[in-house]
């Protein structure tokens, strides 16, 4: 009796290789290994009318009240910014009204190596934004690695990739136990063998890891220095970087950066002592003003999803 192909006979041609080396030519080029690689795709969410009825913003998340039509500006700026420089800007073209928060695309998605993990915000202001994000990826053909799900909470601005072997991962107000033991394992699928478990602690004054770490070349980090867990320090001196501590003086969330390039930071405007400082180590520094979304609670980092950066 001959076996058929279908069957595992003869014709049956076995997949060679694994997921990484597969994906250029199956799904595209995307993948993120860092949070310094120089950036070649983001996926941006424009404000659109979500957040032109808000009326209680603390209810909302917010800092302060924002200007709608100068928000749009200021993250037309940005985008700008990142396609004189040579980055794919894709959006997420749809949301719901009752989301005002949506422009923050990093803390709904996180991107590795291969592929996304799709946050489950812990919020219920927040809850459902992911899904917009998860479709534009799929319509996209960026491969989804997993959506945290039971009882996890994940937003992808607790996640720092400080190279292609070595990852934080922060628990707080918006990553929960759960949501971090999903997220630790799926990492550690596509290659990071040292995942350093963090803490925010309460009051929750920091909301993100973001707020405190910033991975800005290939050997230089930014501290917030009475809010970076001390174990992220430690990992990083170990690894060979070496680390700057936010200046007390700037208020305007330097350390909420982007970067293009290992040494090339797109930062918010203002914060004169930090771009001094990042200037004395050989960085670049272009300058954005956001200042208007900032009243929302975050800056370019936040807003960036990373689609894809080069590897190191």
């Amino acid at each position: 009796m001959t076996t058929l192909a279908k069957q595992g006979g003869q014709g049956w041609q076995p997949s060679a290789g694994t997921f990484a080396e597969a994906m250029p030519q199956i799904w595209g080029d995307w993948g993120v290994s860092s949070e310094y690689g120089r950036l070649r795709a983001v996926l941006l969410r424009r404000p659109g009318p979500e957040i032109d009825a808000v009326t209680d913003y603390n209810a909302a998340l917010w800092l302060e009240p924002m200007d709608p039509h100068l928000a749009r500006t200021q993250h037309d700026a940005l985008a700008e910014v990142y396609r004189a420089n040579g980055v794919t800007v894709y959006y997420v073209e749809d949301g719901r009204l009752d989301k005002p928060n949506s422009h923050f695309v990093r803390d709904l998605m996180l991107m590795t190596p291969e592929g996304a993990i799709v946050a489950r915000p812990a919020s219920r202001q927040r809850a459902g934004e992911e899904r917009f994000v998860a479709e534009t990826l799929g319509r996209l053909g960026v491969p989804v690695l997993m959506t945290v799900h039971g009882e996890g909470t994940f937003e992808g601005a607790d996640v720092a990739l400080a190279g292609p072997e070595l990852a934080f991962l922060a628990e707080g107000q918006r990553t929960n136990a759960a949501g971090a033991d999903q997220v630790e394992w799926a990492l550690r699928q596509v290659g990071y063998r040292q995942v350093v478990r963090l803490r925010l602690q309460p009051p929750y004054i920091t909301v993100h890891l973001d707020g405190v770490l910033s991975l800005v070349d290939r050997d230089l980090a930014l501290v917030h220095p009475r809010r970076t867990p001390v174990q992220a320090v430690e990992a990083l001196r170990d690894h060979g970087f070496r680390t700057l501590e936010i200046p007390a003086e700037d208020r305007h969330m330097p350390g909420n950066a982007v970067a293009l390039a290992p040494g090339h930071l797109v930062m918010p405007a203002g914060n004169p002592h930090a771009k001094q400082l990042l200037k004395e180590t050989g960085c670049t520094i272009t300058k954005v003003d956001i200042q208007e979304i900032q009243k929302s609670g975050g800056a370019m980092h936040c807003m960036t999803g990373f689609l894809k950066r080069d590897n190191l």
